[in-house]
């Protein structure tokens, strides 16, 4: 491991400002950033622990839930409030990582923990996320488990976030503060940026900006699903995953709200799908023409071609579980 300078911050404003210079990072749980430095695939200057900083609650706020960034994934999952009225957000934190990780990995930095894909990880390989030009052996290689949506010509790797995805489904806003004392929020939509041809820059976020806390709106209500299918039952990512929440009406999908994950370069969302169910009765027809709008614009690489036809099953399973059985 290579020397870096360390500092315990003593309040978000000294955290920022510690973490605005060129090649500094914040730690907190340290579940993904420590891996990553110990195989030399990111390599910070300087870490700025925030882990001691009061940014560990879970409050109600205008009608919606203000959840701190530090707060522990385990808790996230168990709190009241998730639990009643937020179901896919806790179903989709339990199906993630192990109960050891659970507890210690934050929630803000959950949202930040980067992909998975093997080509990342081994620093021979040529990676444009790990370095920028070098290339992508994802495409033509070992790619069973990367994206086939939002990809590009520099990158095809998937975000491997559970609770990216629900929080995505739930249209969650990030608020974050930076280093000049300024704060603003962001849908996780715009949070994440597509790989293009920079692929290394995978959030808006700006040097030294800090996520402070995730902003749920008011509770959606309907049925909420999360269903995963990966390759095995626990501690492992998904190949293909889907958040749901579908608020019935008259028979009809009144309101649907979908992520995706495993499928994507980021948490996937279209909303031009969920336009396309609601205010029908659900079906089985209407769910295959729902995989075909999903679908329409995504590409398989070859070992990763079956995730086509396994969303495709996904997507029906989870929308039929939704709707209890009334697709026609």
């Amino acid at each position: 491991m290579r020397q870096f300078e360390y500092s315990r911050a003593s309040d978000t404003g000294e955290a920022t400002r510690a973490a605005a210079t060129a090649g500094a990072r914040f730690i907190a749980g340290g579940t993904n950033l420590l891996d990553l430095m110990k195989l030399q695939v990111e390599t910070p200057q300087k870490l700025v622990d925030i882990s001691r900083l009061p940014l560990t609650e879970v409050e109600e706020v205008e009608g919606g839930l203000r959840i701190g960034a530090l707060v522990p994934n385990s808790d996230l999952a168990a709190h009241p409030a998730i639990r009643r009225d937020y179901q896919v957000l806790s179903r989709a934190l339990l199906a993630g990582a192990s109960g050891q990780l659970r507890n210690k990995a934050t929630t803000g930095g959950n949202l930040l923990q980067r992909t998975r894909c093997g080509y990342f990880y081994e620093t021979s390989s040529a990676c444009n996320k790990r370095e920028p030009g070098s290339g992508c052996d994802g495409i033509g290689g070992f790619n069973r488990i990367l994206a086939i949506l939002g990809t590009s010509e520099h990158c095809i790797a998937t975000h491997p976030s559970d609770m990216a995805v629900a929080m995505r489904a739930l249209e969650a806003q990030v608020e974050t503060l930076k280093s000049d004392g300024s704060t603003r929020q962001i849908g996780l939509g715009e949070f994440y940026r597509l790989p293009g041809d920079t692929p290394h820059l995978e959030t808006v976020l700006e040097g030294g900006e800090l996520i402070t806390g995730i902003r749920l709106p008011a509770p959606p209500g309907g049925r909420h699903v999360y269903r995963k299918v990966r390759d095995r039952a626990s501690y492992a990512f998904a190949l293909v995953s889907v958040a749901a929440v579908v608020s019935m009406e008259g028979g009809a999908m009144r309101r649907v709200r979908l992520a995706f994950g495993g499928l994507g370069t980021m948490p996937w969302r279209d909303e031009g799908v969920e336009r396309l169910l609601e205010g029908e009765v659900p079906s089985r027809a209407l769910f295959e023409d729902a995989a075909d709008a999903l679908l329409s614009g995504a590409r398989g690489y070859g070992e990763n071609d079956f995730k086509l036809d396994l969303a495709r099953r996904t997507l029906a399973a989870v929308l039929g579980e939704a709707t209890r059985g009334e697709a026609q």
